[in-house]
């Protein structure tokens, strides 16, 4: 007998300390990057609402976060889908050792999807045109350019991270948060202090890491691929699996908009600014513990779902995302807590002072963020079971659920109104995902 086939022979017998050492060690290092890359990402987050609350009145702030929501539309229901359906596949193509097709598939989806958000961008233009909201129309042009480049860059880390390629992820997760509000500044500084410009420095940032992305990502496409599918449509599993989450994914930008808006149209574009700061500093961090949690378990769930046709390993899946919400809903209150007693220093710590007289509504808008992470993880279950569609009622439903809290909130109470409807909302959706997962 071989000396190979000895050490499979022992492994078969002894699945042993050795492979499950290993195992653990290469988790371990990979959570290192993500975290890493995720402190990274919300130490430069902190620092720029810093500068730009500086840097930017608070009517000027709110003109920025207004802006911004027209990225978020990009990122939900376009580009944002289309990167979870070619994270989804990664596994299954190299699997079938069909890396060829699938890019050629994620390139072809890529370039549709571009061409609906010129389209998208186009409507926009001609929608203000008629409103008589010319002043927007410089701002809306540079956050869906912006959205475009983040999109890109979102799949190419999409791609890397389905690859367990997490330094590289981790690094530009990173270089994105400081480059992002660094060259904001810095034209702010230099030429205008308006939304506009800090748009416009955001949309810089973002080619500047789509090079560095695109640099390193040649460097995992193997040599001689054909870019032919050998046994998959690729295009046609990556779209089956992706509409679904764009059509709702318009219901939730809806939502996630609705919040800014309604403080617009209800109050003031002061008080705009003065939530889109509680929701950085609260809202975002959570977010990002989100986003921490989806790129360091989604390729482990996809790969362990496979084509989530055994019902051992999904069931496995399962339980897994059930000791993630757990896990979030703990930090959550631990979060809360802190931040109820200490939100005056942190504000303090990070805002401009034109904005502290909204410091008590962190602790609930990081109770809001938290509870919708426990929700997202139930959702990743779902996902790895190829079950989006089914995701689309509760997804829709709360959504609207959502818009219609937020205006009137906005309507009898203002910010305040607005951050408790936030809570609201995030309770309805954790819950429903929760039955929903249980009933599937």
């Amino acid at each position: 007998m071989s000396l190979g086939n000895e050490k499979e022979v022992s492994d078969k017998k002894f699945p042993g300390s050795c492979t499950r050492s290993q195992r653990f060690r290469r988790l371990f290092k990979e959570g290192f990057w993500i975290v890493l890359g995720q402190a990274m990402s919300v130490v430069g987050s902190l620092i720029g609402v810093r500068l730009l609350t500086e840097l930017l009145a608070p009517a000027a702030y709110g003109e920025l976060a207004l802006g911004m929501t027209v990225a978020t539309l990009v990122n939900q229901a376009v580009l944002g889908p289309l990167s979870n359906g070619v994270m989804r596949f990664y596994a299954p193509a190299v699997e079938q050792d069909d890396f060829g097709g699938y890019l050629n598939a994620v390139k072809c989806l890529v370039l549709s999807a571009t061409g609906v958000t010129v389209i998208l961008i186009l409507t926009m233009v001609v929608g203000l045109l008629i409103a008589g909201q010319t002043k927007m129309i410089g701002i809306a042009i540079a956050a869906f350019i912006f959205a475009i480049l983040s999109g890109y860059n979102s799949i190419l880390s999409g791609i890397q991270n389905a690859a367990r390629q997490r330094a590289i992820v981790a690094l530009h997760q990173g270089m994105e948060s400081w480059a992002r509000f660094l060259v904001a500044a810095g034209l702010l500084m230099c030429l205008s202090a308006t939304s506009t410009m800090a748009i416009v420095g955001y949309a810089v940032a973002a080619i500047l890491v789509l090079g560095s992305q695109y640099v390193f990502f040649k460097r995992i496409v193997p040599k001689g691929v054909t870019g032919q599918d050998k046994k998959e449509d690729w295009q046609k599993e990556m779209w089956n699996f992706s509409w679904p989450i764009s059509i709702f994914g318009m219901f939730t930008w809806l939502q996630l908009a609705s919040d800014r808006w309604a403080l617009n149209l209800c109050s003031t574009v002061e008080d705009v600014g003065l939530y889109a700061v509680v929701f950085l500093l609260g809202y975002y961090p959570m977010s990002i513990a989100t986003g921490m949690v989806m790129q360091f378990f989604a390729p482990i769930f996809y790969k362990r779902a496979g084509d989530a046709n055994d019902s051992l390993r999904t069931a496995n899946v399962n339980r897994l995302s059930y000791c993630l919400a757990g896990l979030a809903l703990a930090v959550t209150i631990c979060a809360f807590l802190l931040s109820y007693i200490f939100h005056t220093k942190i504000f303090k710590l990070f805002v401009a002072k034109e904005f502290a007289s909204v410091s008590n509504l962190l602790p609930w808008m990081l109770l809001a963020g938290g509870v919708f992470t426990a929700g997202q993880s139930i959702s990743l279950n779902l996902q790895s079971q190829m079950k989006t569609r089914v995701m689309m009622a509760p997804k829709i439903i709360t959504a609207l659920l959502g818009v219609f809290l937020n205006f009137i909130g906005a309507y009898l109470y203002g910010t305040s109104g607005v951050v408790m409807a936030g809570v609201l909302f995030s309770a309805s959706y954790f819950l429903w995902m929760v039955v929903l997962s249980k009933h599937k």
